[in-house]
């Protein structure tokens, strides 16, 4: 690595309407690095990202890259200077191609009109850099979360950034796709390419970081070689205490009476005879690769789709399930993948959010009671700790607070069903210990949990038992006392045993 290093922060401050995200923060990054970001949700990591990356301008401090101080005031300037970013929030022309995403800022053209075949060719070889095979001409809303992530890869990697801002990139990727971009990530390095790694995940960050530095409420606390510092170290560095003061573990009764059972589901495309049954007082894991079906089931089950066929039993009564509306009549719960476009309406506030399923048993009249509602919102927020002023809208909030405000407004409605698509995803490690006692005490409560995760430590720690789907189909059930993530890999690329 060079002397001079590749970025350096000195005094950066950002101010968001009267709130401190960053203060006077300054540290440095060396050339080729792979250099770790690490704090809880809200301590700033995204946006002194966002700052290299020239979304956000900072109030005072200067950014330094190769030992030049450089002004960004857009995203197309960073670009010109070689850093790229890789957002956990995607941001993409949902009604267009693949290709036409790819390529927005540099449409090929010929006698004036776009070259369609120069066009998927580009995309092609973008796609191909990171091991990305998807039709470029596929409209990105038919994507899934994870397909739209490759693909933002693949744009950073294609644009010959010599900085690159990875921010939470294996949220929504499974574990074949993140040892994929681990290895993307490490090729890049040996061509001297700098990476900046946003993540909670501590085994990503042992296996790809020279460095790590901290952030809590948008002050700098520490940056050492990852050599040099424990996993409990950088925990209690990001929530100020020690871990083991902060973890709660909440015993489980035995599982009761059958809570939901699906038999023969069948989504043409999608999936086909998906059958299990969730017990109250337990947590029944979905486990498969990315495509293999599994939020898709989540979905039909919750009424979002009216293809949907086969038999769905409710406490022992076999029930019609066309709407949400009908889901939430059953007691059903939905928390989405993705929680800005299906969980939450960003542009009203926080505790409008938290009340917008239970709106009918607020109103007389025609109106909406205050005062309940209030008390509503104060008991929810309380129970879920979400760290947001009511009033707050939720675009402003930080994405743990967000995916607290997912939960809180299921909560308020006492839903005793809950699927659950990535309940924890992109969020700190504080977060999502929070989030895992609010399962573990609903299920103590005598809820039944369908979970999906893409992290299977999450899914072994908290699950039940665990059906796992391959292209749709189940293709077997373990225990979770008995799974491994070996085991549960195995399972679900459809290698044998060992």
């Amino acid at each position: 690595m060079s002397a001079t290093p590749a970025v350096r922060f000195d005094g950066i401050s950002k101010h968001f309407a009267g709130i401190t995200a960053l203060d006077n923060v300054s540290f440095e990054i060396g050339s080729g690095a792979c250099h770790a970001l690490c704090g809880e949700n809200g301590a700033g990591k995204s946006t002194i990202g966002k700052v290299l990356a020239g979304i956000h301008q900072p109030d005072t401090g200067t950014v330094y890259l190769d030992g030049q101080a450089v002004h960004f005031r857009s995203p197309r300037d960073a670009r010109a200077a070689g850093v790229a970013m890789v957002h956990q929030e995607l941001a993409f022309c949902d009604n267009m191609t693949v290709a036409e995403n790819l390529c927005l800022g540099a449409l090929p053209r010929r006698f004036g009109i776009i070259d369609r075949d120069a066009l998927r060719a580009r995309t092609k070889e973008l796609l191909s850099a990171v091991d990305v095979h998807i039709d470029p001409d596929r409209a990105m809303n038919s994507l899934s979360i994870a397909e739209q992530q490759l693909v933002q890869i693949a744009a950073a990697v294609g644009d010959g950034a010599k900085v690159i801002v990875f921010d939470e990139p294996t949220s929504s990727l499974g574990a074949p796709e993140t040892e994929t971009l681990m290895q993307l990530i490490r090729h890049l390095q040996s061509r001297g390419v700098t990476i900046v790694y946003v993540s909670h995940r501590m085994h990503e960050i042992r296996a790809l970081c020279n460095a790590v530095t901290v952030l809590r409420d948008g002050a700098h606390v520490a940056t050492q070689a990852a050599s040099t510092i424990t996993d409990d170290d950088i925990v209690t560095q990001m929530i100020g205490r020690r871990v083991d003061q902060y973890l709660r573990i909440h015993e489980r009764a035995e599982p009761s009476e059958e809570r939901i059972r699906v038999q023969n589901f069948t989504s043409p495309g999608r999936f086909s005879n998906v059958s299990f049954t969730v017990r109250s007082g337990e947590v029944l894991g979905l486990a498969g690769l990315v495509g293999a079906g599994r939020s898709e089931v989540a979905q039909a089950l919750f009424g979002l789709d009216r293809t949907a066929r086969g038999d769905v039993f409710i406490r022992g009564k076999r029930v019609a399930i066309h709407s949400v509306r009908d889901a939430m009549k059953h007691g059903m719960a939905l928390v989405p993948e993705d929680r800005k476009k299906q969980g939450l309406v960003l542009t009203m506030r926080a505790d409008e959010n938290a009340t917008l399923p239970i709106l009918d048993t607020l109103s007389r009249a025609g109106w909406i009671d205050r005062a309940a509602e209030r008390e509503s919102v104060t008991r929810t927020f309380s129970r879920l700790r979400v760290r947001a002023a009511p009033g707050a809208l939720a675009s402003q909030l930080s994405g743990g607070n967000q995916q607290k405000m997912v939960m809180a407004k299921w909560l308020a409605a006492e839903a005793d069903i809950l699927l659950l698509d990535e309940p924890t995803r992109g969020v700190d490690v504080a977060t999502k210990a929070e989030l895992h006692a609010w399962i573990d005490a609903r299920v103590a409560a005598g809820a039944a949990v369908l979970l999906i995760s893409s992290e299977l430590p999450e899914l072994l720690h908290l699950s039940s038992r665990i059906v796992v789907l391959r292209d749709g189909v189940v293709t077997g059930e373990i225990s979770g006392a008995n799974a491994t993530q070996d085991t549960l890999l195995r399972m679900m690329a459809g290698i044998p045993a060992a």
